[in-house]
């Protein structure tokens, strides 16, 4: 899942991007309104964490803009303004949730558990998702097959998680890319394929059927 951290404060934006990627979601950083606009221009996030008081352009208006464009992302404001109308107003402008500051990590991780269930569709809101007998748990983390459990790293479960949600569907290197990385990386899209590789060798070489194919040309998918 691609989540978007804007927040004006350097430390306190890399301290929740880095507990989010230990989380294997893949995570953008702005650190104000124009800036994050520019992000989502450029690629689809599930999430949005906003922070409301920054520089340039404020949550508001940036959550205003959003849903003026059309976008139903689910966004958590995450802010030190802490009175009953701030929260009314952060919620009638747009806002999903809302959570004051200081916050314990849990209670965010939580949080963004729940806006994502609710916000998904049927197959992303389950805990579990599977295909045949391989099932991934999003809370915590476990993957199996046949009832053999499997372990991966957090990218490996990032891609895993992204393939199982859109299982059918081909997807392109760059897709995955796009979703599991964020864009401070500088790779190419052949690291893709090294990760596909390594997935291969713990879901597929000792089970059957095989459930990741290489459809030429166009990427991969997982089916049965």
């Amino acid at each position: 899942m691609k989540i978007l951290v804007v927040e004006d404060e350097p430390t306190l934006n890399k301290i929740i991007a880095k507990r989010l990627k230990i989380e294997a979601y893949s995570v953008d950083c702005a650190f104000n309104g124009k800036e994050a606009l520019e992000y989502l221009d450029a690629a689809e996030y599930d999430l949005l964490i906003v922070d409301i008081m920054m520089p340039e352009m404020d949550g508001l208006t940036l959550v205003k803009k959003v849903r003026s464009q059309g976008s139903q992302v689910p966004v958590l404001f995450l802010t030190a303004l802490d009175s009953t109308q701030d929260k009314v107003t952060g919620l009638d402008c747009g806002g999903d949730d809302y959570l004051v500051k200081p916050f314990e990590f849990d209670e965010l991780l939580a949080r963004i558990r729940s806006l994502l269930r609710r916000s998904n569709s049927q197959q992303t809101a389950r805990t579990q998702l599977s295909l045949a007998d391989l099932i991934l748990d999003t809370r915590t983390h476990q993957v199996t097959r046949n009832g053999q459990e499997i372990t991966l790293t957090p990218k490996e479960f990032s891609v895993l998680d992204y393939l199982l949600r859109n299982q059918g569907t081909v997807l392109s290197r760059e897709q995955i890319l796009e979703h599991a990385w964020d864009f401070s990386y500088e790779g190419y899209s052949n690291m893709v394929d090294v990760y596909i590789k390594t997935l291969r060798k713990k879901i597929d070489k000792d089970f059957e059927p095989k459930l990741l194919h290489t459809v030429r040309g166009a990427g991969y998918v997982l089916k049965e």
